[in-house]
């Protein structure tokens, strides 16, 4: 830990942790655009950035990572930001570690969204970025389960690259009974990084 690296946003102080997902481009867009309330889960927490800044809002906060270093991570900076009561933190893939009839009423997801072909290979920080060959092998997996996760009149802020087929996100999003849309976006040297509000309609199944 001697050895990481501390960044800051706002008010807050975050260390990141060797094999932890450092904060980018992707994190600071729904960082600075998340509407949070109630019970929230951090999907991909990575260093922990989004589950601290959303505690000073919700009532509480699960987050939710494949990686354990960065597991770790997001109990540190719970601490050390004075939140670690009301930031609770699960390792696994996606929904996995959730248990049955979970649900919440903000959802942030900041996807790893890059083609990669490294399958199989992948060390555990990889996990951060790479999206299978597609680069939707995970959004699509995560957009197959979320109408179970969230509630009614609940909220997703999502996080994704015109790499991996933005429209593809929204025609999924609106099958599934959510208001979706782009509320900001920034643009790379390669790729244009959006962020997708959907809001889930009270009458969808």
């Amino acid at each position: 830990m001697e050895n990481a690296k501390r960044i800051r946003f706002g008010d807050a102080t975050f260390q990141i942790f060797d094999g932890v997902y450092e904060p980018a481009e992707d994190s600071y867009l729904i960082a600075r655009y998340m509407d949070v309330r109630g019970h929230v889960l951090d999907m991909g927490a990575g260093c922990g950035i989004l589950s601290v800044l959303a505690a000073s809002k919700a009532r509480r906060v699960l987050a939710v990572d494949i990686n354990p270093k960065a597991a770790r991570c997001v109990r540190f900076n719970a601490k050390i930001n004075g939140v670690s009561e009301k930031v609770d933190v699960l390792v696994g893939d996606l929904f996995n570690p959730l248990r049955e009839g979970r649900t919440f009423d903000v959802i942030l997801f900041n996807a790893p969204y890059l083609p990669s072909d490294d399958a199989g290979r992948l060390e555990w920080i990889d996990y951060a970025w790479s999206g299978g060959k597609s680069g939707r092998e995970v959004i699509d997996r995560f957009l197959r389960e979320i109408p179970k996760y969230l509630k009614m009149d609940g909220k997703l802020f999502l996080v994704q690259s015109s790499l991996s087929n933005i429209k593809e996100t929204l025609k999924s999003l609106r099958r599934s009974g959510f208001d979706a849309r782009i509320i900001a976006e920034e643009e790379s040297f390669f790729e244009r990084i959006i962020l997708i509000e959907a809001n889930r309609r009270a009458d969808a199944n």
